[in-house]
């Protein structure tokens, strides 16, 4: 399908009913277009129907997901269930998932068989609601509906007149052992899954992990059984094996189910289903629903936006508010790291290396009831497995560098919040900083690298005695390098909180060894071998290279700037960075770079740069999201920069201030205080800022703080269609 075409169809969709709140400002399609250009420029979403941070999220899906590949893709035409899927990202696997499919005419489980065709033109998808029509031929149509809680769904399908319906449960796939049983008698199909895609990417073994469901039918059952493989098995009402699911068949023309989803038991989900939805009010659970979103996406109210804008801005929100994801059932949870059980809160999939950089800032404005809980997960993850983990999904997988989680404990802390242990927090962030992780010197640390132990900072062994990871020991060393000692920043944080001042003096000194890769000679960071020789420029990056890593060391970018030579030198460097078409907004390690103006002494440039990003890398589109969303990080850039702001240091508790896109954005804080960000004569060609006040005083700093905005208060901003010299002579520090 031709983009054009896929723009008129989204268009077709958003524009149904005039919006009136701001849920319906959501377009759930972003960044679930061009899935056939499998690689940086996919975003990999999906049209989830699920609670803020829900555990188990809901969609229609038009392909089998797999690593690499999402459940659903904008180009498809046809739909083989409605799966309850735990997979954050592209990139991630799927585990412990479950999914159903209305059918008519003959039984067959298979994919191939049950997919049916369906219309964008008949298929409606916020985020609390998706509705759509599937087509068994032009005269025979399946009606099915779908919302959600935050463990469960509640699925209604209507059927053809005079037909006998099925509703077919898939369990497991080829390749894994599942268990189901039908009971017609208590109109339930339960069972479990214990598939883990991912699970090849640690040594850790889990031999108590199941994702467990219970289906509960409204109406009673005329038929029913279960299959193994393709075929049912005559006579049982349970099975265990690969490829396993069950069936039910209704005369009723309108069937509907519940499914309760639990990584404890099949009790415990029966117990979820019975807390979430314990009545058949389907009405009333989406209305519920909508209303969570409303609440959340709320928080924010905008004016001045064009209809695109707004609509990227509030789907960018719905993005950044479902991770990490609720990992916790009614005050227990499993624990993928010590495979028990336990009493407490929990979250999941958190994508730290993407998401520490503006994600998780994004959530303690917008979500701080929930940040102590997810800095407590954390913790739970080193109490229980012996570290922090990098990716959690849900156990350790050795997927990206650094030990990034330093930097939301840090960030928490440095921004007041109290509900963990900050003890326990020091103990975790500081073996991050101090411990080799097992086998250091006698592994390589590939990244995806199967079946090795937890790589924490691999090569710490090397970076404590020279300064730096050495290329010709450690794949990724340059940017490893450089991210951790970032990651020793923050750290030093915590132990000042807790008033280790050796610990801290200690940590940063080696906050400034990205120094050590400094090539004075040729103007880059660089990889060193582990004879202090330098190794080749093209060695040792992580998705990126010295273009996308000399400004790397988000703590100190006032130290890069001295080696560069000073505010000229560092500018320059900037505007060659730009101008060479080097910035690659599609990851990451970029995502500050349109700030760094800044710290150099012309903001006016930062201000252009970030429209022109905004401008250029999101769209109101199923391709409108430049690269791998990676759980909220790409859309939290985005609704960052709309109010005007971003988190370049996030443990720092400070943004740099860019140019806001909206004339007024009104953050209606959690705490009950309200913040504003007012933009005077603001427009696509008055980008600059003129003057700047906060609360009535003028400011003269590109920086606000995260107290600033909590404590409530206005940024009253004037815009003009020229550079000025507002806070061109701010000097970083002072």
């Amino acid at each position: 399908m031709k983009p054009a075409a896929l723009v008129l169809l989204v268009a077709a969709q958003v524009t149904a009913a005039e919006p009136a709140e701001p849920v319906d400002w959501v377009n759930t399609y972003i960044g679930t277009g061009g899935s056939t250009k499998i690689g940086p420029d996919y975003g990999g979403t999906m049209p989830l129907v699920t609670t803020p941070f829900g555990m188990t999220n809901w969609t229609p899906q038009t392909r089998q997901n797999r690593i690499s590949v999402s459940s659903y893709a904008y180009e498809d035409d046809t739909i083989s269930g409605f799966i309850g899927t735990h997979q954050p990202a592209v990139w991630m696997g799927d585990y412990g998932y479950v999914t159903l499919m209305p059918q008519i005419g003959n039984f067959n489980p298979t994919v191939e068989y049950r997919r049916l065709p369906f219309s964008h033109a008949d298929e409606v998808s916020p985020p609390y609601y998706h509705p759509v029509k599937l087509r068994a031929d032009p005269a025979r149509q399946i009606f099915a509906e779908m919302t959600a809680t935050d463990h469960s769904a509640h699925m209604r399908f209507t059927f053809p007149a005079n037909e006998t319906g099925s509703v077919v449960l898939e369990a497991t796939r080829a390749g894994t052992v599942g268990y189901v049983k039908v009971d017609a008698a208590h109109r339930e199909i339960v069972g479990y899954n214990p598939e883990r895609m991912d699970a090849h990417l640690s040594n850790v073994k889990l031999p108590n992990f199941k994702g467990y469901f219970v289906a509960r039918f409204r109406e009673p059952f005329v038929g029913q059984g279960v299959y193994c493989g393709v075929l049912p098995v005559d006579g049982q009402s349970e099975v265990t094996g690969e490829q396993v699911g069950g069936f039910a068949k209704f005369k009723a023309k309108t069937v509907e189910v519940q499914i309760g989803t639990s990584f404890i038991s099949i009790e415990q989900a029966r117990a979820n289903l019975d807390a979430e939805l314990p009545q058949w009010q389907f009405e009333s659970t989406r209305a519920a629903l909508q209303k969570k979103w409303n609440d959340k996406l709320g928080i924010a109210t905008i004016e001045g936006a064009s209809d695109d804008q707004r609509r990227i801005f509030y789907s960018g929100l719905y993005h950044a508010l479902l991770y990490p994801k609720l990992f916790s059932e009614n005050g227990r949870y499993y624990s993928a790291f010590d495979d028990q059980v336990h009493n407490g809160e929990s979250y999941t999939a958190f994508s730290i290396w993407d998401t520490f950089r503006a994600e998780n800032s994004l959530l303690t404005l917008f979500a701080p009831e929930r940040i102590d809980g997810m800095v407590n997960a954390l913790l739970q993850n080193y109490a229980e497995g012996g570290w922090l983990p990098k990716w959690p999904n849900p156990s350790y997988t050795n997927i990206m560098i650094g030990t990034h989680a330093d930097s939301l404990i840090a960030e928490a802390i440095r921004k007041g919040f109290k509900g963990f242990d900050y003890e326990l927090a020091y103990q975790a962030t500081y073996k991050d900083a101090y411990t080799p992780p097992d086998g250091d010197t006698t592994r390589r640390w590939l990244d995806r690298e199967p079946g090795v132990p937890y790589e924490a900072r691999a090569g710490l062994t090397y970076a404590r005695k020279l300064g730096y990871i050495p290329a010709d020991k450690v794949s990724e060393s340059a940017s490893s390098t450089l991210e951790e000692t970032y990651d020793d920043y923050a750290v030093a944080q915590v132990a000042k909180a807790l008033g280790k001042t050796g610990d801290y003096r200690d940590l940063m000194e080696r906050s400034r060894n990205y120094k050590n890769l400094f090539n004075p000679t040729r103007g880059f960071m660089q990889a060193r071998n582990s004879d202090g020789n330098w190794a080749s420029p093209a060695d040792g990056w992580t998705e990126g290279d010295e273009w996308v890593y000399l400004f790397a060391p988000l703590h100190d970018i006032p130290g890069v700037m001295k080696l560069l030579g000073g505010p000229a030198a560092f500018n320059a460097k900037l505007d060659e960075h730009f101008s060479g078409r080097h910035n690659h907004h599609d990851n990451e390690p970029s995502h500050h770079y349109g700030y760094l103006y800044d710290y150099g002494g012309q903001p006016w440039k930062t201000q252009a740069l970030v429209r022109e990003i905004a401008r250029d890398a999101y769209s109101n589109t199923p391709t409108g999201v430049l690269g791998n969303e990676d759980c909220g990080q790409m859309s939290a850039w985005y609704v960052f920069t709309a109010m005007g702001f971003y988190p370049v240091n996030p443990a720092s508790a400070q943004y740099m201030i860019g140019s806001p896109l909206f004339v007024r954005t009104t953050l209606h804080l959690p705490n009950g205080r309200h913040f504003e960000i007012s933009a005077a004569n603001n427009s696509a060609d008055h980008p600059y800022i003129q003057s700047a006040r906060l609360n009535g005083r003028p400011l003269n700093e590109p920086v606000i703080t995260y107290q600033q905005i909590e404590s409530g208060g206005k940024l009253e901003l004037v815009m003009g269609p020229q550079p000025s010299r507002w806070a061109s002579g701010w000097v970083p520090g002072h």
